[in-house]
């Protein structure tokens, strides 16, 4: 077994979470705020990324005050255009060089998301990072600049689509099994159903 890669003492990370989401498959709901196992998404997420980083966001465009009760700064990610708009919001309000960027329904991070991404990014030399798991990209689970804020923000304001935008920049892949997403009633049973 990999040892578990640890970030360099000199980078600094902001991690954020994003919670802009309709929720169409579930019926509508604010997937950041359905519970799973006695505690909101939003809160497994965010307790996954604490250790990982220096400082906590959430991206949100409903029910801000209820995300604000969880103790990380809560911002709009405009008019709920999509996951760049998210990441855009995100990259606008950190405050470190390298913005890890997870969606509020992946409570089961690994460990060492961050550091695997960055020093993906680092041998690369490039300024973004995102999860292929063999068969496709997930990307928005990512590791961005926070240089490209002002880059992210015009795509978004031209509906431009996160993965789309990812390429642009030069994005590279980190192959790693992406975590499960929980999107589905069905999903949920499934992830209950693992030790």
């Amino acid at each position: 077994m990999a040892a578990i890669q640890t970030l360099n003492a000199d980078v600094s990370i902001t991690a954020g979470v994003l919670a802009g989401g309709e929720g169409r498959r579930l019926a509508g709901a604010d997937k950041g705020l359905v519970r799973w196992r006695g505690q909101p998404l939003v809160q497994h997420v965010l307790a996954a990324l604490k250790p990982q980083s220096a400082a906590q966001l959430i991206s949100a465009n409903r029910n801000l005050d209820v995300y604000a009760c969880f103790g990380v700064p809560v911002v709009r990610d405009g008019d709920g255009s999509g996951p760049l708009a998210g990441l855009a919001a995100l990259l606008a309000a950190a405050q470190h060089e390298w913005l890890l960027c997870v969606p509020c329904d992946a409570p089961l991070l690994p460990a060492d998301l961050a550091a695997r991404l960055l020093a993906t990014a680092q041998a690369a030399h490039a300024d973004a990072c995102t999860l292929h798991d063999g068969e496709r990209v997930h990307p928005t689970f990512c590791l961005v600049r926070t240089a490209l804020a002002a880059s992210a923000g015009a795509a978004a304001a031209r509906s431009m689509g996160l993965g789309d935008w990812l390429t642009q920049q030069g994005a590279v892949t980190l192959h790693a099994m992406a975590p499960l997403n929980l999107n589905t009633a069905e999903d949920f049973a499934a992830l209950d159903a693992l030790p």
